[in-house]
Order: C-alpha cells, then structure tokens, then sequence
C-alpha cells in the first residue's frame, strides 16, 4: 500500500471550528482516569495472615489482627512513588469485609483488630484525602461465607453491601469487579445480576468507572503480566463482552472502529502472589522490570494497576517500598528531560508533512506521542523519521497511540524529525509529542 504523509492537527491551535470526533470516545470521566496512568491495587485481607492467595471463608475473624496497621504509611509510599489512587479489597472471595458490613458476620467488627471497632476503608479514605490520593475499591461478587451466596437472595445482600462501601466513604474514581465464581458454603454458584450491580454503583457514586472484563467502563488487559497489546484499542465492541469473558486475547488488543469506549487496565503485583507472603520478600520486582511494565501499559495506551500486598503488621513491607522509589527515580532518569521544551524547536506545517525542526542537533532514543483522545483513537499505524545527510531515516515502527505510546530506536543525532501515519481512519489529532536520550 503506498504510504500517505496524513496532516497533523495540533490542539493547541485554534481551529476554525472544533474537530468532528471520529468513532467511540472516552466520556469526561474516562478522560481523567487515562489521565491518572499509575495507581496501586491493595490486597489485604486474612490471606495476609494465612499465607494463601484465595482464602476459603472458614478462616476465624481473630486471624486479622494488624498490630501497626497504618494507611498513612500506604499513602505516603504511593504518593511518593508518583502514584495517584489506591484500590483497596474491600472484600475479597473469602467473604471478609475490612468494614463493619450491616450484612454480614465476617468483618472487621467481629475481628481483635481495634477492638472490634476499626474500619479500614474509613481510615484509608481519610488519608487518601490528607494526601490527595483517588480512592476505589475491589469488592468480590464471589462469596465463600456468606451463608446466601448461591441463592437470589444473596444478589440483594451484595447490592446492600454495595450501598454501604458507595456512600460511607467519599468521592472513589473506580469500582472493581472481577468474575471469579466459584462454590459457596452451601456448594452452590450464584447467578450474579451484573446490571443491578452496575446500576447501584452508578447510582451513588455517577462519576465512579466500573471495572470489570464487560466494562462497561474500563476492562481487563487479558493478562496479569502488566502487558498491553503492541497494538492496543481503547475502543472495543462491548456488546460482545460479558463477565468471565474468555477471550484474553482479544481484550488484550481491543478493536479498531470498536462501538464502545472501554479502555484496557493492566493488572500485575509487584510479587508473584497478590497477597503478602513472608517467602516472597526476596521476590519483589526490581526497578528494570517495573520500567519494562511501565513501557508496555502507560507506554501502549493504558493504566496501570501495580499490587502492593500489605503485610501482617499492616504495613507496605521494605521491599516493596524500596523498589518502589528506585522505579520513580528511574522513571525520572528515562523520562526527567524532554530534549522539546518549550522554545527548544519549532513546527512547520504544509500541504501534506508535519516536521520538528530542533533549534541544535540533538542526541535521542525515544519518542513519546499522545493524541488528543477527546476526538477518537484514529492512528492505526505510524512511524518516526529523523533526516540524516539530507535525507529521511526511518527510526521505529508502531501501530496504536491512544492516550500515549512510547517507542524506543537506536540512538540518533539530528536537527529534524518527523512523524509519518501509515495508516489513520480520520485526520491524526495530536496532543503532545516529547523527546528523550534513555540510558537504554
């Protein structure tokens, strides 16, 4: 297919009249949440305790007993990490609320941890306050105590459980479902009513995204590595999507011209388990593989969701805040200078070419390109040229940019540069282009 040089629109300039938005778009919700791009996922629960990951609900309520608990340390090591929110498990599939649920005998309340008075979501909604951090909660439809699950009845008894955790504990940006479910303790599955829990949650908290891999607001990447697609839309036909959707791949990579606007969420603890496990304090994910994680979610158009299991004291162990530090101070390292300051180049417009002219030569290796996502993801394929000797080099290749992509090359010296769309379904709208020099 002969390649075309499309016209870059720059939204900073003043357009005669506002651009047409092409295809499926993000509502002014979704915006801030793509906005957002790092947040921590915090499992929590009596698997800290147990050593397991999926806790059978017969464990006794004495098991959670933090003896320092202290959600202002968990937000002081997330803001200091560059993240913006914290997701909490409210309850996860043991049935184990960290609240004092009205309906239910498995909580906090019948627990030694504060005496019996102490809520975990209302002392983490406090400090995400202090801190000005956005707060969501994990709350499993999966119940293995409740002595309802598996009946109509039960659907009630979480829609009220619902109620409680979206009106108690202020303003929360995402509300996270998974489709884990399994037996109860009457051995029977239930037959979750996914709309009415949709609808509850809309209903007392409109501005909260839903997660879950239907959506309806943001879905799952498909994996649990941290990976988006090398092409990856944040459109995708939702009418095709339902919970426990079993087809990873396909939300990995979403689709082109997709009728909804369901935005990839990538997924990964920073140690092989979700909760904490003693024997895994020597497997915390060094910097380089958080930065490898960062490239291929933030770096292909989604969030991300990095896990901090919080351990039996109640703390975020060493470890992981160590590692946490050095990946912002890498971060930094990769991505501090931006070699296009303002007054640092300019832009030339033509018929047909959109060129960077550099104000000196400069020496880089990355490139980063957003677009303004107000208007739909139109790029379907692009590529970044640097001119060389009078002529222009190909420097790298990609598909998809959404709300960011970060591509990486060989290092390069040049003056001018250049982006060519191979491929675009309507008129690129470019938001933002930088430029680094990466120590790799």
């Amino acid at each position: 297919m002969k390649k075309i040089l499309l016209v870059l629109f720059i939204t900073n300039l003043v357009f005669a009249q506002a651009p047409k938005p092409f295809g499926a778009t993000p509502s002014p919700d979704q915006l801030k949440w793509h906005d957002m791009e790092y947040y921590a996922f915090i499992h929590f629960g009596p698997n800290s305790f147990t050593d397991k990951e999926w806790g059978d609900g017969t464990e006794k309520e004495e098991v959670f007993n933090p003896t320092q608990l202290d959600c202002r340390q968990w937000a002081r090591v997330c803001k200091a990490a560059g993240m913006k929110g914290i997701i909490l498990t409210a309850k996860h599939h043991d049935g184990f609320a960290l609240f004092p649920s009205k309906y239910s005998t498995h909580t906090v309340r019948e627990s030694k941890w504060r005496n019996g008075k102490g809520d975990v979501l209302k002392e983490l909604s406090a400090v995400c306050k202090e801190y000005g951090l956005k707060m969501g909660l994990y709350i499993s439809p999966w119940d293995r105590n409740h002595p309802t699950y598996g009946t109509p009845e039960y659907n009630q008894v979480y829609v009220n459980m619902l109620k409680e955790i979206t009106t108690q504990y202020g303003d929360l940006f995402e509300v996270w479902f998974d489709g884990a479910n399994g037996e109860g303790p009457n051995g029977k599955k239930q037959v979750y009513d996914f709309p009415l829990f949709n609808k509850t949650v809309k209903t007392y908290q409109p501005h909260a995204l839903i997660f879950s891999d239907a959506g309806p607001d943001i879905r799952w990447v498909g994996n649990e590595n941290g990976f988006a697609g090398e092409t990856c839309w944040s459109t995708i036909n939702g009418d095709k999507l339902f919970p426990a959707y079993d087809k990873p791949a396909h939300l990995n990579v979403g689709d082109e011209n997709g009728t909804h606007w369901i935005p990839a969420e990538c997924d990964v603890s920073i140690r092989p388990g979700w909760f904490y496990h003693k024997n895994e304090d020597g497997k915390v994910k060094t910097p380089m593989q958080l930065l490898d994680i960062w490239n291929k979610s933030v770096g292909r158009g989604s969030n991300l969701l990095l896990n901090i299991p919080v351990d039996g004291r109640g703390l975020i162990h060493e470890n992981d805040e160590k590692s946490l530090m050095e990946f912002k101070k890498l971060r930094e390292q990769y991505f501090g200078n931006n070699l296009m300051k303002a007054g640092t180049y300019t832009k030339n417009f033509s018929k047909d070419t959109y060129d960077i002219t550099l104000t000196k030569p400069q020496t880089f290796n990355c490139f980063v390109v957003q677009e303004d996502i107000r208007y739909g993801q139109r790029v379907k394929k692009f590529y970044v040229q640097a001119k060389e000797n009078g002529q222009w080099k190909n420097l790298t290749f990609a598909t998809t940019i959404g709300h960011k992509r970060i591509v990486y090359f060989p290092r390069t010296t040049a003056k001018e540069l250049r982006i060519v769309f191979d491929e675009a379904f309507a008129k690129p709208i470019i938001s933002k282009v930088e430029l680094y020099n990466t120590p790799e």
